[in-house]
Order: structure tokens, then C-alpha cells, then sequence
């Protein structure tokens, strides 16, 4: 399922660095991680949705790469992400 436009704009919101932001990582990374949950609990219902499944594994690398840049480019700016969204690193 699609992110909805009101969650997408309170995420914007959120994770922008400025007003209107909504290309820096953070505010990728974030969008990207609420699709992967929905993703998630979609396919514990669909167990036999493949497409899904490899659109799933296409957006986890796509963060994974967002993730790598910013760990490279401004280490606390990922860490303050990482502990944001509760992921694992």
C-alpha cells in the first residue's frame, strides 16, 4: 500500500532539513523506510507476492545506499537518523 499523502507531508515535515525539503537523505531515507513497513506487513498477509517481495528488496538496497552516503558524507546526521527510526546498525 501507497504512503498516504497527508503521511508523506507530515514526513517531509519531520525529517526536512529547511521548509520544502524533500530530496536531502534524511527525508528519503524516511520515506523509504515507511514503504518498507508497510511493505513488510503486507507481505505477512501475502506470503506468495513476489513482485512485492523484490520491490521490498529494491527499496531496502536504495536505503541502504542513502545510508552509506550520509554515513560517509556527516556521520551525525546519520546517527541521528538511525536513532529516529529505530533502525538496526
Amino acid at each position: 500500500m501507497a504512503i498516504t499523502t497527508s503521511r508523506k507531508a507530515e514526513l517531509i515535515q519531520e525529517f526536512g532539513t529547511q521548509e520544502g525539503d524533500n530530496g536531502s537523505p534524511e527525508v528519503q531515507i524516511a520515506l523509504l523506510t515507511e514503504d518498507i513497513r508497510n511493505l513488510t506487513e503486507h507481505l505477512k498477509a501475502h506470503k506468495k507476492d513476489y513482485t512485492s517481495r523484490r520491490g521490498l528488496l529494491v527499496k531496502v538496497g536504495r536505503r541502504s545506499k542513502l545510508l552509506r552516503y550520509l554515513r560517509q558524507k556527516n556521520v551525525e546526521r546519520y546517527k541521528a537518523i538511525i536513532a529516529k527510526l529505530g533502525l538496526r546498525r
